[in-house]
């Protein structure tokens, strides 16, 4: 496994990754809090330091360069400044921006959280989730013609923000197939008869068993019996279940593997479901089968959720995290 791995490092053509995507703009607020404010009972913070990251579709993204993959990434954002940040952050990581729409019509996604300390005392949200529209869905679909011919493998990242419709995302995934690429798909939502076609679905326990319908997923049992209702519904490959703290299931229509969780500490299980898909997405595109695949990915969870907040990985920590599993 380890030689593998270390052949996809050293070689001179690295996997050529498309990421379609909701993008958007993480921004924290963080301050110390320690009075009441006399207009109504909620705390007073004290600003220390803000930033921004990248959330979304471009925390993937980051997971993919952080391995080394050649990525372009495309999506929709507003003509504003958060659109203007993702764009440069982007850029500054080597990512090929030139697919990204501007759209006039709708804001950039915000998630703008403030925080006392460690204590999150707030979310707000800036968003639009309404379906784009059929003009920018044909701009897409015209600029990715090109992209989708050269990528080893093609991603989409549903964040349930308006991009993925069931006709752009049908559009998408037919695009892809008629070129013969893969297509992985971190899905949201229940209509997943959108994603038909795919090749790997990957939801986690909670969001397969709400789309297929189903009781809640204690059993393998009852995660096959979820499973073959979508199977049914998208004709996909293979569904990879995230487990959290179990670990991942690879299923296909006839058969089911499971992949213990290979982390000693959990501190911290935020976007561990980007490096996942990311790293599943990675090592296919490099020529490893899904089972490789998927345990390299165990181990690269394994690595991010001892961090606090969305992280990233690389291949050497992952060898290096495989061979520690060893001793």
């Amino acid at each position: 496994m380890i030689d593998k791995i270390r052949s996809t490092q050293s070689s001179q053509k690295k996997p050529a990754i498309l990421v379609v995507g909701d993008l958007m703009v993480d921004h924290y607020i963080v301050g110390n809090a320690s009075r009441l404010s006399p207009e109504a009972p909620v705390p007073i913070v004290n600003v220390k330091n803000e930033s921004v990251t990248l959330g979304g579709a471009g925390n993937v993204v980051q997971n993919l360069v952080a391995l080394g993959a050649k990525v372009t990434v495309a999506g929709v954002i507003g003509n504003d400044t958060a659109g203007t940040q993702i764009i440069e952050i982007l850029a500054n990581e080597g990512v090929d921006t030139h697919t990204i729409i501007k759209d006039d019509t709708r804001p950039t996604t915000v998630k703008t959280r403030v925080l006392a300390g460690s204590h999150q005392l707030v979310r707000i949200d800036r968003e639009t989730t309404d379906a784009v529209s059929e003009a920018i869905a044909d701009e897409l679909i015209s600029n990715l013609a090109g992209y989708i011919e050269k990528a080893d493998m093609v991603l989409l990242s549903d964040y349930n923000k308006g991009l993925f419709s069931p006709a752009l995302t049908q559009r998408l995934i037919i695009a892809a197939n008629q070129h013969g690429k893969k297509v992985v798909i971190d899905p949201k939502g229940l209509n997943y008869e959108k994603y038909k076609g795919a090749y790997i679905i990957k939801p986690n326990r909670k969001e397969l068993a709400e789309a297929a319908k189903t009781e809640k997923i204690n059993s393998l049992e009852s995660l096959q019996h979820a499973a073959k209702v979508i199977f049914e519904q998208t004709g996909t490959e293979y569904l990879v279940v995230t487990l959290s703290e179990e670990g991942m299931v690879i299923l296909s229509e006839v058969t089911h593997k499971l992949l213990p969780v290979k982390a000693t500490e959990v501190f911290d299980v935020t976007g561990a479901g980007d490096t996942v898909l990311a790293t599943i997405a990675y090592f296919i595109a490099a020529g490893l089968n899904i089972e490789e695949a998927c345990e390299i990915a165990n181990h690269a969870a394994a690595i991010v959720i001892r961090q606090v907040g969305s992280a990233t990985t690389t291949i050497d920590e992952i060898i290096d995290d495989i061979e520690k599993s060893k001793k």
